[in-house]
């Protein structure tokens, strides 16, 4: 797909004695909605690194795709339950942690979710529940255990051949690590990119202020709540309130849990905030399936990584060491 380019802002300060420019990238991958910010000395030099870190996560695209039949995914998806694939190495190890955040979350999350995917569709489509056997006989699909990988061949194997593997919850962070990374690597020392809201920011705006990111009130996502500064950090918000059907007066959002095959209920959103933005999507996705209880405890435990949970009565949790900024 075409890049779509807009210059959102130019920004000028001399407080280290050296010009920086602030340019901003808006084009849509993936099927979302990405934008990629460089601070530099040149917008040459801005804009050459946001051209690389495009190509990279066209790049990713390519890799991990589960609807581009030419990608080592749908080769995976293809053979399942008849021979193992061998993947790049680059692909075999995002699968290795997803099956990590996997045993970490007990479940929640899990790459072979796909096979559910089919059944609920959020595009206006559905006219009703899908069927309650047709959702269990899918569900006995799902598990990250049946996922084989063997490390010596760099394989990967899916057991039964209704299994399928894809990265709805795991990829646009993984995108947004690789760009900034390729970004970094062409000298921006300051930079963000934002994945369709898996947001990974660095160093800090052309001006010396902090990047402020602001967390949406699900009531009114066109307003927002609460910000934070950050340096350094992701930023990544699952919710409810952007894809969802509406039944006989109950909401179903888009996030499903690979558990039960049914859409997490209790809670409209999950921000998770910690240094690596792949990680925090896997998160924020495993914290809303859990709920909060559950959620906000496996949080907790975490080293280095941050929550804000809004439950379903719009009452906002914390965790432990979260600082945020409330607008009045």
């Amino acid at each position: 797909m075409k890049p779509i380019s807009l210059i959102i802002g130019f920004f000028l300060t001399y407080a280290t004695g050296i010009a920086q420019v602030e340019v901003n990238h808006i084009t849509k991958l993936m099927g979302s909605r990405f934008e990629l910010a460089a601070v530099a000395q040149t917008d040459t030099l801005a804009w050459e690194a946001i051209h690389a870190g495009v190509a990279e996560i066209t790049r990713i695209e390519r890799l991990i795709s589960s609807w581009d039949p030419t990608s080592q995914t749908s080769e995976i998806n293809r053979k399942a339950g008849i021979a193992p694939v061998a993947v790049a190495d680059e692909l075999f190890q995002l699968i290795q942690r997803g099956k990590k955040v996997s045993q970490l979350t007990q479940g929640a999350f899990d790459l072979s979710f796909a096979s559910i995917e089919n059944i609920w569709r959020f595009d206006g489509s559905m006219k009703g529940l899908p069927d309650s056997i047709m959702v269990e006989g899918s569900v006995r699909f799902i598990n990250y255990q049946q996922i084989i990988l063997a490390p010596e061949k760099r394989t990967v194997f899916l057991k039964t051949p209704e299994m399928k593997i894809g990265f709805g919850a795991i990829g646009k962070g993984y995108a947004a690590n690789r760009a900034a990374a390729i970004m970094q690597e062409r000298g921006i020392i300051s930079g963000l990119v934002n994945a369709g809201g898996d947001l990974l920011a660095w160093g800090t705006r052309a001006n010396g202020t902090p990047w402020k990111i602001g967390i949406a009130d699900p009531e009114q996502k066109d307003q927002v709540k609460c910000w934070i500064p950050i340096e350094d950090m992701a930023v990544v918000t699952s919710g409810d309130y952007e894809k969802f059907l509406e039944f006989n007066g109950v909401r179903y959002g888009h996030i499903i849990d690979p558990r039960t095959g049914w859409p997490a209920q209790g809670l409209k959103s999950v921000t998770v905030i910690c240094s690596d933005a792949e990680l925090a999507d896997a998160l924020a996705t495993s914290v809303f399936v859990l709920g909060l209880k559950d959620g906000m405890g496996l949080i907790n435990q975490l080293k280095g990584v941050e929550a804000l949970i809004i439950d379903a009565s719009n009452q906002f949790h914390q965790s432990q060491n979260l600082n945020l900024n409330f607008y009045k």
